[in-house]
């Protein structure tokens, strides 16, 4: 029991750790990840000495992971924004992965030396833009829509390929063709994306049809369906983290998906939670006395990826879609890569593969010194483009419980029967401020109350005050409607009963 409560306590220890590490790194126009990551060396042996080097418990929880914040993405991408998009985001999801798999692997074998097996997986492994990677920064920039849709859609999809390269090229030994190829990654895509809409579309008639004992089961039994397809995707061998996230897709568009807002949020605690474990796991996966010796080898690489390989992936794809030249140039160096490179480096390991404990050491090195250099960058860079004003607001973003920036809480009540509330008007509550009735609820049908208002008998009232004065609020509204608007005058202070 108390390796349990320091396993507890360690872990509590951590996430807390990572929700101050996401508020320092958004103020600092960072992924998040980065920290998440230093806090895994910290704690890995070289530092504070715990020792993990299981790279198939790594790469289990982390594929885990991965599908989670997958899923995620699915939920809280609206439909809207990206359905127009699906034919360039796939062309870049599939094409320009096979583009930058080629022209990065050419340069670690040309410029490097390394042996073709070994450059073909490098250039495999960070062929993937990163969906935490960039969901985490690009929701903080006012980005057009069709931009910001562009790059959710395509790292959203291309996972899918980039897992296939990587468990094709990570075979000992090296032995695939074209045609296997190709028809491996046409069998995934087609029956992972037909299994995630599937389940999404199929959930989305079934959902609102389930009386659930608590509303609370209604965001489980949302992200259990999303699960659900993932596993099903990779039980029928195909892409399971394509069926994720289109089943999260699928699910988060539908105009009846009883607690949407709930169920976003649980969706995303989820996913903070799977990101902070993540990183942190990889961070401890790796040796960072080991580290200094790949750093030029993962420069080398990163700039090819940077300068020549995601721009042609990004330029040849696109040819026929209008796409203006400043949203390519932008496409081109927003291509962050994160967590998932650094998991699909435990493939070839866990298969294997010789001198693949280097390719991890290079990609953490490559993930974490190109993310330092690209992701606080893309602000200027945007307002260089002309992309963004330079005075442009971000997106507000818009939560179902945003009164506790303000030290308020939102109170509900319902007027009963013989309550002397009834025919009082909203002035003559006379609530202490700063506490206001904003909005009653009247028959099903609400409306914002003048302070002439009368209330009646059913009225649903929502009341808006501060953690301070909330106890003065409901004291106020029980002597009221225990004895009019006069209560005071009568000795009734509204105490609990």
């Amino acid at each position: 029991m108390q390796q349990l409560y320091l396993v507890l306590l360690v872990g509590g220890l951590v996430l807390l750790a990572g929700a101050v590490a996401a508020l320092l790194a958004s103020r600092l126009g960072l992924p998040s990840l980065l920290i998440y990551l230093g806090l895994g060396v910290v704690l890995g042996e070289d530092v504070l000495g715990i020792k993990f080097h299981d790279a198939q418990i790594a790469q289990n929880l982390g594929t885990a992971a991965l599908a989670i914040i997958l899923i995620e993405g699915g939920l809280s991408t609206r439909w809207s924004d990206i359905r127009r998009l699906l034919a360039p985001a796939t062309m870049l999801a599939t094409i320009g992965v096979g583009i930058s798999l080629v022209v990065t692997a050419l340069g670690a074998h040309l410029l490097l030396g390394i042996d073709w097996q070994l450059s073909l997986l490098v250039g495999a492994i960070v062929s993937s833009t990163d969906a935490a990677a960039v969901f985490s920064v690009l929701r903080v920039l006012p980005l057009p829509k069709r931009l910001a849709g562009l790059l959710e859609a395509e790292s959203g999809f291309n996972d899918a390929p980039t897992v296939i390269f990587v468990l094709l090229f990570s075979t000992v030994p090296l032995e695939v063709s074209p045609l296997e190829i190709t028809v491996d990654l046409l069998y995934q895509l087609t029956i992972g994306a037909a299994i995630g809409l599937a389940i999404g579309v199929g959930g989305a008639k079934v959902l609102p049809r389930l009386a659930l004992p608590a509303a609370g089961l209604y965001p489980v039994a949302t992200f259990g369906l999303c699960v659900i397809a993932f596993a099903a995707g990779g039980a029928a061998e195909a892409s399971g983290f394509l069926a994720a996230y289109l089943s999260g897709l699928a699910l988060g568009n539908t105009g009846r998906l009883p607690h949407r807002s709930a169920t976003r949020s649980f969706a995303e605690g989820l996913g903070w939670i799977a990101q902070i474990g993540l990183f942190v796991l990889l961070g401890l996966l790796v040796t960072p006395s080991e580290l200094p010796g790949e750093v030029l080898p993962a420069l080398v690489i990163g700039l090819v990826l940077l300068l020549v390989a995601r721009p042609v992936s990004v330029v040849l794809p696109l040819v026929g879609f209008h796409v203006p030249w400043r949203e390519q140039v932008f496409l081109s160096w927003a291509g962050l890569r994160g967590a998932v490179p650094i998991v699909l480096a435990t493939f070839p390991i866990v298969q294997g593969v010789p001198g693949s404990q280097r390719v991890l050491d290079i990609v953490f090195v490559l993930v974490v010194a190109f993310t330092l250099v690209q992701a606080p960058s893309l602000r200027p860079l945007a307002r260089l483009l002309g992309i963004i004003p330079r005075e442009a607001p971000r997106e507000i973003q818009l939560d179902s419980v945003p009164l506790n920036v303000a030290h308020a809480e939102l109170l509900t009540m319902t007027v009963p029967p013989g309550s002397r509330l009834h025919h009082t008007t909203i002035v003559e509550l006379r609530l202490p401020e700063p506490a206001v009735v904003p909005l009653v609820v009247r028959g099903g049908r609400a409306f914002v109350p003048l302070p002439d208002s009368y209330l009646e008998i059913g009225d649903e009232l929502l009341v808006v005050t501060t953690v301070e004065h909330r106890a003065a609020a409901e004291r106020r509204l029980r002597a009221v409607s225990r004895r009019g608007k006069l209560a005071h005058w009568f000795g009734e202070h509204g105490e609990p009963d």
